[in-house]
């Protein structure tokens, strides 16, 4: 079976600031960059964003994907939390509750393994991820 490699990671200046994220995809010989910047925002809601949009950017429902992030909230949240607060239909209040509906849609249709990854381990693709999230942020102060 086809797998796909994605790693993850968010970024914030302040907390609550400036904040980006960025998600790197491998497949085979290929790879792909996924990146975005907001204005004011959390270093949490940028770890689940870099997870919604690098799942979003999956086409073939039926390949396989290790999904990386050094970040415990969204990978408790995809593998726990979320799976609860859908069972009680959102009621919740819940921070970022639009991206995890959107994030639990995608579990529910792709075959996910979440791993997590010691942050600044000199792991490889988890540092590009915070390099071109931190760039974001500083590119969009100047």
């Amino acid at each position: 079976m086809d797998i796909i490699n994605i790693y993850t990671d968010g970024a914030c200046s302040k907390n609550p600031g400036p904040g980006a994220y960025a998600a790197i995809l491998l497949y085979k010989d290929n790879e792909k960059i996924i990146s975005g910047y907001k204005e004011w925002t959390t270093n949490q809601e940028m770890e689940i964003s870099a997870v919604l949009n690098a799942l979003k950017s999956i086409k073939n429902k039926e390949i396989a994907i290790n999904l990386y992030s050094d970040s415990k909230y969204a990978l408790d949240g995809m593998m726990f939390w979320m799976h609860d607060w859908a069972k009680k239909q959102w009621k919740k209040d819940i921070k970022h509750k639009q991206i995890w509906q959107e994030i639990y849609i995608l579990y529910n249709t792709l075959k996910i393994n979440c791993i997590w990854v010691k942050g600044h381990s000199n792991n490889l693709y988890n540092e590009q991820c915070d390099k071109i999230a931190k760039n974001l942020i500083k590119d969009n102060k100047q």
